[in-house]
């Protein structure tokens, strides 16, 4: 009988992390792997339930987060969505300091791999001495990872080479060799230079994480696949010089039909069920982009001007008081009957799958791309943060989205939003890109092969790989 295979994975403390690392436990755990997935009491809570048919080989291990000497995080604050921008630097400093309950709980479990993202630099302290092998899996797009470059280019003398100022990163890099438009814009380099490449509260910065990362993990691991992104995974393959495995998309599952709770959500979904196929945009921002007063009135402006029956899942800003604030005066008066907004939490699943959704309004993230262009959905792409700049170069490279025009401070119009997002969901000149949008949608909900082959492939790799 062959030997089980025991994976520990530990993600980084946000959810557009988490989650990608949760879907990846349990698709390894379909194939009999058993996972022990590593993170804090609370974030392990908000976690999805574990379907109980994988319940025995997947085990949810909460440490709790160590607190700072001087105390600057707030009580239960153990994500990033939970803290404002600006102390993310303070929640690195926390979870790096999980090093030591870490490093106990792999040497007693003694498992065959361990599974980390960028911020876990520190596992290589002792992965060694234990002998166990790490992988690096990446929640970006191989596009935003082949940009980011080789190890060698992310420290030190090198660094000052390729990437010396913020305006290194407003051109594709040297080494992606084939035409490509995956680069940032002016108003995007700046926050992600700083971020990126400047002191975090650290010793390390997170380019030094990264690079460490993937110097020494035996193998990177994303998730997209070749039929999606096969130039720029080839890319990585040269630049690395070690196995580069996609995982396939981790498509989230189909959502069931089940009943719908509480009278408001199931008078949202009977509006739905009046409107025409394919012409009701979904807008979503997710948890990690936290917009401003004005970029939530000018999306609102601009959904009003498109004339577009749209539904809106917007969580209460910390800005607004209460619900009064958070859209303009009149809005709900001048939209009504026509478009819905929900503030809070919403079943964005049932809603992408509604056969009325035509498209959506978001911010280019990686995960919520995915579980969009599933559906088959056309992509109208306003990038708030870290990579989802680079994302939208893809996709629109790719034919599968319109960005919103920006002005070089990264603000926008109510009349660009409209005009993307007429282009996307009703004129003429979109329905080539509504077409590719049906073709990759097929693609990513192709279970056969973002399971059976990429996630088979993995674990082939788990198994004949193992050195212990």
């Amino acid at each position: 009988m062959a030997k089980e295979v025991h994976v520990v994975m530990l993600p980084w403390s946000a959810f557009g992390h988490m989650m990608p690392c949760f879907q990846l436990s349990i698709a390894l755990a379909k194939f009999g792997v058993r996972v022990s997935f590593v993170s804090t009491p609370r974030n392990i809570e908000r976690l999805p339930q574990v379907p109980l048919d994988l319940a025995s080989l997947i085990t949810l291990v909460g440490l709790p987060l160590p607190k700072l000497p001087n105390g600057d995080l707030p009580e239960g604050a153990e994500a990033s969505l939970d803290i404002p921008f600006e102390k993310i630097p303070q929640l690195k400093m926390a979870y790096d300091l999980l090093q030591e309950p870490f490093q106990k709980f792999v040497a007693d479990q003694s498992p065959d791999w361990i599974i980390i993202e960028f911020m876990s630099h520190w596992i290589f302290d002792f992965s060694r001495e234990l002998n166990i092998p790490v992988l690096y899996f990446s929640a970006f797009s191989a596009a935003t990872t082949s940009f980011t470059g080789p190890p060698e280019y992310l420290s030190g003398e090198a660094r000052e080479k390729v990437w010396p100022t913020m305006e290194s990163l407003l051109t594709p890099p040297p080494w992606i060799n084939f035409p490509s438009t995956v680069a940032h814009k002016k108003h995007e380099a700046c926050p992600v230079f700083k971020f990126f490449f400047g002191s975090n509260g650290t010793q390390y910065s997170d380019v030094e994480r990264l690079a460490k990362v993937m110097k020494n993990s035996q193998a990177i691991l994303l998730r997209t696949c070749n039929e999606f992104e096969g130039p720029y995974l080839d890319l990585l393959k040269e630049l690395h010089g070690k196995p580069v495995i996609p995982t396939g998309f981790l498509p989230p599952e189909m959502p069931e039909k089940t009943q719908i709770n509480g009278q408001a959500w199931k008078d949202i979904f009977k509006w739905l069920d009046d409107q025409k196929p394919k012409s009701v945009v979904f807008v979503g921002f997710g948890s990690e982009c936290k917009l401003n007063k004005e970029q939530v009135h000018e999306i609102a402006h601009g959904l009003e001007l498109s004339n577009m029956p749209f539904i809106w899942a917007l969580r209460k800003p910390e800005w607004a008081k209460d619900e009064t604030e958070v859209l303009p005066a009149g809005f709900g008066s001048r939209t009504r009957g026509r478009g819905v907004v929900s503030l809070g939490w919403a079943p964005q699943m049932q809603i992408l799958s509604h056969e009325s959704i035509g498209g959506s309004l978001f911010h280019a993230g990686w995960g919520s791309m995915i579980e969009i262009l599933g559906f088959g959905h056309s992509l109208v792409l306003l990038p708030m943060i870290i990579d989802q700049g680079l994302n939208a170069r893809l996709l629109v490279e790719k034919g599968l989205g319109v960005e919103i025009e920006r002005a070089e401070d990264g603000s926008f119009s109510r009349e660009d939003i409209a005009k993307a997002l007429n282009t996307a969901m009703v004129l003429e000149e979109g329905e080539a890109l509504r077409a590719r949008a049906r073709e990759a949608g097929a693609i990513i909900r192709d279970m056969d092969l973002q399971y059976q082959h990429y996630i088979g492939q993995l674990v082939h790799f788990l198994k004949s790989h193992n050195a212990k």
